[in-house]
């Protein structure tokens, strides 16, 4: 989904297959007065293609103060490349994004470090607010604050500094051929997990078995209610196992990339406009 100004593009094709766009700018003002924010809620990567061609068109049209507000970055598992047949596809997709000379662009909590060394004029922006919205949630139904669990150090360091609670983290134990991940264990204040509330925190979410895993271990460890949640959820965890987990007991995302609004165990928050 793309906006352009608040307003949805409305994508359409000839009947080759090729884009067919139409976009007349609303803004009072053009000569480089006027921001023009595109917002790209990624669906697909025919959106790169109408991204590129939209702002062209804008900047055609007079305005050059242009901000791409892209709260998932497409591309960003791709972040290193191991064998002379990977295709860093995250490098390439970021030059793309820097040749449109952006004023800024605004991302929410990037998948790695890799994504904001690559994009020019990059903005990151956290998912604090999101997460002391879920927190509130689970004091005002249970009464307490939860402890904290991510599923890894490289989560633990990103999110406890924003988070002042207690928390664990997971140490996974992974196949480094296949990339599956066999088992995960709990570090941390693991005296804390019993009988607690535990809100598992991690950026993003495909199928979800790093997360099943987690919950079958903090259950294991006699954690009484668990949650989750990730800043991008891929539609992709309709398709796994990780709605039907009874361990988990409320699923919480953005909009950043989750469109299904059908499943009551997922709430999704709309992303607030940080301009």
């Amino acid at each position: 989904m793309i906006q352009i100004n608040k307003k949805e593009v409305d994508i359409g094709h000839f009947p080759d297959g090729t884009l067919l766009l139409k976009e007349k700018l609303t803004t009072a003002q053009a000569g480089g007065r006027e921001e023009v924010e595109i917002r790209w809620n990624y669906e697909n990567n025919e959106e790169l293609l109408a991204v590129y061609f939209l702002t062209k068109h804008i900047r055609a049209a007079g305005f050059d103060n242009i901000v791409l507000n892209m709260p998932y970055i497409p591309n960003a598992r791709q972040d290193r490349v191991k064998n002379e047949e990977d295709v860093f596809t995250l490098k390439y997709f970021a030059e793309m994004i820097n040749s449109l000379a952006f004023r800024e662009v605004r991302v929410l909590d990037a998948h790695s470090n890799v994504s904001l060394a690559l994009i020019d004029r990059v903005k990151q922006d956290t998912p604090q607010k999101y997460i002391e919205k879920v927190i509130l949630e689970i004091e005002k139904n249970t009464g307490r604050k939860p402890l904290m669990f991510y599923p890894d150090e490289g989560a633990g360091k990103r999110y406890s500094g924003m988070i002042a609670l207690p928390y664990c983290f997971g140490i996974k134990k992974r196949d480094w051929n296949t990339g599956e991940i066999k088992g995960l264990s709990v570090a941390g204040e693991i005296g804390l997990v019993e009988g607690s509330d535990v809100l598992i925190v991690d950026d993003i979410c495909s199928f979800g078995g790093t997360f099943i895993r987690s919950a079958e271990a903090l259950a294991a460890l006699g954690a009484e209610n668990i949650y989750l949640f990730v800043s991008h959820c891929e539609e992709a965890v309709l398709k796994g196992k990780l709605c039907a987990c009874s361990h988990i007991k409320q699923i919480y995302t953005t909009d950043s990339i989750f469109r299904e609004r059908g499943n009551a165990k997922i709430k999704v928050f709309e992303l607030e406009n940080e301009r």
